[in-house]
């Protein structure tokens, strides 16, 4: 069984390595020698996303194909990358999951979303999302593949948490009235993957977030008692000069609905909030 991974950041490593264990090969892209160095040295297979033959030999009998790379001004750059190479190695793989995220959703005052709830993304990376989950479902119908979508929230796990802000002394509590996010472990993005792998169904759309959507603030404040350091202060929101970008995170309020997920793929987060997530991350010495 092989698996190509178009990406091979924090998910992408995080789900090869699930199927390593279950005795997978892995290939995935390298942009640099220096990287596909790297993965050699992982046991993974490099290929320039931009060498049509390297990516059709890496491509030929593949089995389940996962893209993470985020959407630029042209669109998702997998597309032009994997469509000919697919072609070219005559590779119908049983499963492509593209990795989009809840920013397509936007701004909902605090409601509850679902897969079938309007696209109204505020952000361009938002709008870019919105369309390569288009291309992606189309390419899918049109070549006859089983692709599935999953959308996701503020992603942490080991290395990438609340812990690690506070640790590098860049924690900070910032507080907007009513204000709340969703949120999930990278353990259970994996899972998630894997139960739809199992039960692969063309044209899928699934939220994988937490059960509970909370302010950000509550997550710093229990990761400062976990770690046994001050609790940072309050920093209304308003009264601060904040980058753009964060302004632009903190515009888009919403509970982000994982029932579908649940009934469909049978799955369930092990870590349903962040306070079980971050005592894992902890555990772990992350």
């Amino acid at each position: 069984m092989r698996l190509f991974v178009f990406g091979l950041g924090y998910v992408g490593a995080a789900f090869a390595r699930a199927l390593r264990a279950r005795g997978w090969e892995i290939a995935a892209t390298a942009r640099d020698e220096g990287q596909a160095e790297r993965l050699r040295a992982q046991g993974i297979t490099p290929a320039d996303p931009h060498d049509r033959e390297a990516m059709a030999a890496a491509l030929a009998g593949v089995n389940a194909v996962l893209i993470t790379a985020p959407p630029g001004p042209e669109g998702c750059p997998a597309l032009d990358a994997l469509v000919p190479a697919l072609a070219q190695a005559e590779a119908f793989p049983d499963w492509i999951g593209y990795l989009s995220t809840t920013g397509v959703y936007g701004d909902f005052e605090g409601r509850w979303v679902f897969e079938t709830s309007p696209l109204k993304a505020q952000s361009i990376e938002g709008a870019r999302r919105v369309g390569a989950e288009r291309d992606w479902r189309q390419v899918g119908a049109g070549m006859g593949l089983t692709v599935a979508v999953f959308r996701l929230p503020g992603i942490y796990g080991p290395g990438r948490s609340a812990l690690d802000r506070l640790r590098a002394g860049e924690g900070r509590r910032i507080v907007k009235p009513g204000q709340v996010f969703s949120r999930i472990h990278v353990d259970d993005i994996v899972s998630g993957l894997l139960a739809s792998l199992d039960r692969p169904r063309a044209g899928g759309v699934y939220n994988l977030v937490d059960d509970k959507p909370s302010p950000p603030q509550d997550v710093m404040e229990h990761a400062a008692r976990l770690l046994g350091v001050p609790v940072p202060p309050d920093l209304p929101f308003n009264e601060l000069g904040l980058s753009p970008a964060t302004r632009r995170f903190y515009a888009e309020n919403k509970r982000v609905s994982n029932a579908l997920a649940k009934a469909e793929l049978g799955w369930r987060p092990t870590y349903p909030t962040y306070r079980e997530g971050l005592a894992a991350v902890l555990e772990a010495g992350g």
